[in-house]
């Protein structure tokens, strides 16, 4: 059994940063959406503030 100390240990995540533009064209976001999110975050945001902040309409409506 190999014992390792808490200090050794590197927590290295990578966080995906989007452009706000790059992500609602991607998500098929209208105007008003990509305009809210950029008052929101700005030019830059990561990827889980932008999942969890656009607000969608049902499809099937």
């Amino acid at each position: 059994m190999e014992r390792i100390e808490t200090e050794a240990i590197e927590i290295q995540s990578s966080t995906q940063v989007w452009s706000v533009a790059d992500f609602a064209k991607r998500n098929k976001l209208d105007e008003n959406e990509e305009r809210r999110l950029r008052q929101l975050f700005g030019a830059f945001a990561t990827a889980c503030e932008l999942q969890h902040n656009i607000t969608r309409k049902p499809r099937w409506r």
